[in-house]
């Protein structure tokens, strides 16, 4: 066995117990019940330190060493490129680290769901202010490797954070993506809402069952060529997609009073799901065989709610299965120039999952910002809260003050220390305005939309997305698939075609 094999089966062994790990995560999330959340934590946590003794058995070094200098196709090199580059993320942390701070996420977490709804922000800084101080921890390790290794680089602490969800990315590119995107977003913003206060909006008035939103979401993902012979549709406090490829679970949440949000995140949810269910299955188990990165991930739900879900054509769809679903309601609330105006309207909002395509990356930007300086050392945690309502009246005139659970408290992520993961939202919905561009050079996506089959557009996007994995490097995927880097520019003209009538 060649020493690249080795690394290929001892890999493999890592995604059976990430497999592991995944569903039992989903079940924590979606239905394990409240009691059983220490047990729970404690499980996953020594888990962890498992995968954390395998991703940095003394060996791998030496295998690492020998497969290079083995004769390996294109193929192979990437994959042993992606094992290399996980091995290395895992070798710098010490395990003690690894335990505490999963422990301390799984707490956080778990006291997050009651201490939002109360609007505890005490309580809840008192578990999140161990999670920042070891997600610190961690981001200087990382950065003190990345700079020894490379040694032309000057890596910051949030940059090493950055790059576990976006490789190749830094502060530095980000900065100047962002910073231009704030220069024309306030102005889009205001005038778009300022033109559609002329319209007449009809709300469809509810209540609408949970049973009911849940088919009516079943039957969209077929449309959608879900595979639920390998994945599921259930419910959680925040909707999410998990699991693995051959098993995905995605949930969304429900309010009988208003049924448009969960149909939206579902949609939204399976862009993710048939990503997942798209990656390349001879190299399944392998890094490789994974996302590109969440930017990428990022990028296929966005591509499903915003591009496609968005679009005249698929909203017709909708208005129809949901006037079939909720027969008995308003009719001119479910018609298709309605749903158009309720699924296009621009508000300035606290919630972030609630928030509309336009005013969504003001709200990426203001936690990026706040993380990345967290991170970096520049402010402290109990800084958040006045940095946060000060950025959401720079951005969007409104302020949180004293307003935690629909402030700095909303979001999942930062409970178990995912900083870096944020800006993934923002350049997701670039690359799908990308994307879609190019789509359209060779697909008519219009008609393939009208005609209910959307084999077409899933065609393109296994060809030029799904199917390529890991295989290269984001700029190189972009680029193969478009024809040019990231350019923001798209992302710009579609929100102007969509929103300036």
């Amino acid at each position: 066995m060649s020493h690249y094999q080795k690394l290929v089966q001892h890999t493999l062994k890592i995604a059976n117990f990430n497999h592991l790990a995944a569903i039992s995560g989903w079940d924590q999330a979606a239905v394990m019940p409240s009691g059983g959340n220490q047990a729970r934590s404690n499980a996953m946590a020594e888990l962890s330190v498992l995968l954390h003794q395998l991703n940095t058995e003394p060996q791998l070094g030496d295998w690492f060493a020998q497969a290079e200098q083995e004769s390996l196709n294109h193929r192979e090199q990437a994959s042993l490129r992606e094992m290399k580059q996980r091995w290395q993320q895992a070798n710098v942390l010490p395990q003690d680290l690894v335990q505490a701070k999963s422990l301390a996420g799984s707490k956080c977490e778990h006291a997050w769901r009651t201490q939002r709804k109360n609007n505890d922000w005490q309580g809840y800084a008192k578990n999140w202010q161990e999670v920042v101080n070891l997600s610190q921890q961690e981001a200087q390790i990382r950065a003190e490797a990345n700079n020894s290794n490379n040694k032309d680089t000057n890596c910051t602490p949030y940059d090493a954070m950055l790059s576990l969800y976006e490789p190749g990315t830094t502060t530095q590119s980000l900065d100047v993506v962002f910073n231009n995107v704030k220069t024309w977003l306030p102005n889009l913003i205001d005038s778009v809402i300022d033109q559609q206060a002329q319209q007449t909006i009809i709300q469809p008035q509810g209540p609408f069952s949970t049973a009911k939103q849940k088919e009516l979401g079943l039957e969209i993902m077929t449309l959608l060529q879900f595979d639920f012979n390998h994945g599921r549709l259930d419910e959680s406090v925040h909707p999410f997609c998990g699991g693995v490829p051959t098993d995905v679970r995605i949930t969304t949440r429900y309010d009988e009073a208003d049924f448009m949000q969960a149909l939206m995140g579902v949609v939204h949810e399976t862009g993710h799901a048939r990503y997942e269910q798209g990656l390349p299955k001879q190299f399944a188990g392998l890094p490789v065989g994974e996302a590109r990165s969440m930017g990428i991930h990022e990028s296929q739900s966005l591509f499903f709610e915003m591009q496609l879900g968005r679009s005249p054509e698929f909203i017709q769809h909708l208005s129809n299965m949901a006037a079939s679903s909720f027969s008995g309601h308003n009719d001119a609330a479910f018609s298709q120039q309605n749903f158009q105006k309720l699924y296009t309207r621009v508000e300035k909002g606290f919630i972030r999952v609630d928030a509309d395509e336009l005013t969504y990356p003001a709200h990426v930007i203001l936690r990026y910002e706040i993380e990345r300086d967290l991170i970096n050392g520049k402010i402290g945690y109990q800084d958040i809260p006045e940095l946060w309502d000060q950025k959401m009246q720079d951005y969007l005139g409104i302020s949180t003050k004293d307003n935690y659970q629909n402030g700095c408290m909303q979001d999942i992520h930062w409970t178990d220390g995912a900083f870096g993961y944020f800006p993934s939202y923002t350049l997701g919905a670039m690359y799908a305005a990308q994307f879609m561009a190019s789509m359209k050079q060779s697909v008519d996506v219009s008609a393939a939309i009208q005609s209910s089959n959307l084999a077409p557009i899933f065609n393109w996007l296994e060809s030029n997305i799904w199917s390529q994995g890991s295989l290269y490097n984001t700029d190189d995927l972009v680029t193969k698939a478009t024809g040019e880097v990231l350019n923001a520019e798209h992302f710009k003209r579609h929100l102007e075609t969509r929103y300036l009538r």
